[in-house]
Formats: structure tokens, sequence, C-alpha cells
């Protein structure tokens, strides 16, 4: 099932490092950031990775799980999280259950090839398990602090309310 704006999250269930198991409804009460992103151990991936780290503090302040979604296993996960000490758990999606369901498997043209890979992109899931926001194919630089932005404005609305 596809995943909608303004809607539950479909069921899931999925293994993330430190032997979490992250479901839908794992982490209600608490809201979620799940990036997805192509590969452990490529620049972009790595650049975007340290950014999440580097600002994880501020996410735990306003309430957020972030979690990392890619294709690598759990090998590479673990290796990934501790070489640049990530604060945060890594799913391993060998499956590509979550990227189907998140519609983040588009092919691209690599080296002139058509290849099927991860689209980089990020979703928002209030406390509830509603997807609230969504950024796909989206650029690195600025990104971690847009989504930062956002989890503090679920905040403020949650105060609000």
């Amino acid at each position: 099932m596809a995943i909608v704006v303004n809607k539950p999250l479909p069921e899931f269930e999925a293994n993330a490092t430190g032997g979490i198991k992250v479901t839908n409804t794992s982490h209600h009460g608490q809201v979620m950031v799940l990036y997805f992103y192509p590969k452990d151990n490529t620049p972009g991936c790595t650049t975007e990775a340290m950014q999440f780290r580097d600002k994880y503090k501020d996410f735990v302040k306003a309430g957020a799980a972030v979690f990392g979604v890619s294709r690598d296993n759990m090998k590479s996960h673990d290796e990934f999280r501790e070489k640049l000490e990530l604060p945060f758990e890594l799913i391993a999606d060998t499956e590509e259950k979550m990227c189907h369901m998140f519609g983040v498997v588009k092919n691209k043209i690599m080296y002139g090839k058509k290849v099927k890979g991860i689209e980089r992109s990020t979703f928002l899931i209030n406390e509830d398990g509603i997807l609230t926001h969504e950024w796909r194919g989206l650029k690195v630089p600025g990104h971690v602090e847009e989504v930062l932005k956002a989890v503090k404005s679920l905040k403020a609305l949650k105060k609000a309310a």
C-alpha cells in the first residue's frame, strides 16, 4: 500500500541497527523522521547522515526519533554508523519493502546506464502515526534544517491544540 500525506502510515515492520524493530506503531507518541538515502559511504549520503547527526540533539529535544533507511544490509549499516558516530539507528530495507511503500525506488541514469535506485527523500510522521510532510528528490544542503523546522512546527501545533 502506498503512503498518502495526512493519512496514517500503512502497516510495516523493519529491522534497524541496535536490534531495534521499527513499525508503523512503534513510535506512537513521538514524531518520526524517516530519511531514505541511496547508499552507505557515498559522498552525498555521508554528508546527509552527518548533518542529521549534528542536529540530532535538536531533533530529540523537539520530540522526534530519526531513522535513516537504505537498501544496504545490517553489516554495512553498522559500519557506517560506527564510522560516522551516528546517534540514531539505520533501517536495512534489503528487500525494498519500505522503499516501494514510500515510492522512493526510481529509474536513474548512472554512467549512461539505466539503473534502479533510491531517490533521496524524507518523510515526517506525527505522534499519531499520520504522514504530515514529504520531501522528494531533495538536495542535501539546508535540508536537515528544513526538516527540523517542520518537526518544531508540529510540536507548536500540538501545544496550541
